[in-house]
């Protein structure tokens, strides 16, 4: 299996709760199933695919 490269190792950490050291996604992306997650540190002004499989 390769190593990851620098770049992902980086976008990884963005990821990585200090306290717990795992990854956490934000309260709005745990239950989707899409793969455009993101970081808990990041705010979600708006997700496409959420509202729209949400039914708003």
């Amino acid at each position: 299996m390769p190593r990851p490269s620098k770049k992902l190792k980086e976008e990884y950490t963005f990821f990585i709760n200090p306290l717990t050291h795992k990854r956490q996604y934000n309260k709005l992306c745990r239950r989707c199933v899409h793969d455009c997650k993101q970081s808990y540190r990041a705010k979600v002004l708006v997700c496409r695919k959420f509202s729209a499989s949400s039914g708003q």
